[in-house]
């Protein structure tokens, strides 16, 4: 029998590379992994998994990786649609059950964000069924956009300097990566659009059903920065190049100079 072919969804090289160059420079997966990737089925993480499939064919290593897509226990939460997606490209996924929705009401704190309590559970939920299964790696789908907004974010808000990692060791043992942490949004939209894809937004949010103002930090900072990205075509690029060269001794931080010019 001749060995069967699976169908495969288009990638740029572009995009290959940019993923490749993280993994060799950042060391994400290698021989032996076992990967659990977070699938939401918006366009990041449908891209992550093709972008994984793509690597477990192609990679001098052996690897696993599986899918899991949260399920909050909403009235009406359906997700056959990427469970038919996984299983026509031969990606193993499961959808975890829980009741995020349900303990939210009692749980979350007054005039905190809806938000970031479902995703803080969220992703402890995909911790939880990583740890109950083996897993050795957890991936998320956050690209550089995400990175340079989290960073201005902690900045005008937080009072901190504080970007994403690509590779971060849990609490709980594993460790947690991003390998496509060096992509554009755009890169990303554009493979969901060059493959006819259709993938879940906002609507599967549970803030969508609360009655309550939706955040709006960073939303205003992508407008933001996709402004300075009118006025400037390489401002990106000098950020990106800007978190590769760190001088953190030149901050107000007296615990990062260096006490022999003092």
């Amino acid at each position: 029998m001749g060995r069967i072919i699976e169908p495969q969804l288009n990638i740029s090289k572009k995009l290959l590379r940019v993923v490749g160059k993280t993994n060799a420079t950042f060391k994400l997966i290698g021989e032996g992994d076992k990967v659990l990737v977070g699938l939401s089925g918006g366009k990041d993480s449908l891209a992550l998994i093709h972008v994984m499939k793509h690597i477990q064919r192609h990679a001098p290593f052996k690897f696993e990786f599986e899918a899991c897509t949260i399920k909050y226990g909403m009235p009406n939460e359906a997700y056959d649609i990427v469970a038919e997606h996984c299983k026509k490209y031969n990606i193993k996924h499961t959808i975890y059950d829980t009741n995020i929705y349900e303990i939210s009401n009692d749980a979350i704190r007054e005039n905190s964000s809806f938000c970031s309590y479902f995703s803080r559970m969220r992703r402890g939920a995909l911790y939880t069924f990583a740890e109950e299964n083996g897993f050795t790696k957890v991936a998320l789908g956050h690209h550089f956009d995400d990175s340079v907004e989290s960073f201005f974010m902690n900045m005008f808000y937080n009072g901190t300097m504080r970007a994403m990692a690509p590779i971060y060791k849990t609490q709980r043992g594993f460790h947690l990566i991003r390998p496509l942490i060096e992509a554009r949004e755009k890169q990303l939209r554009a493979f969901a659009d060059d493959n006819n894809l259709q993938p879940i937004g906002d609507e599967a949010c549970p803030a969508m059903l609360k009655e309550v103002k939706m955040p709006h930090a960073r939303a205003d900072t992508k407008v933001w920065l996709a402004n300075l990205e009118k006025e400037n075509s390489r401002v990106f690029k000098m950020i990106k190049a800007s978190f590769k060269h760190i001088h953190d001794d030149t901050f107000l931080d007296p615990e990062r100079w260096d006490r022999d010019d003092i």
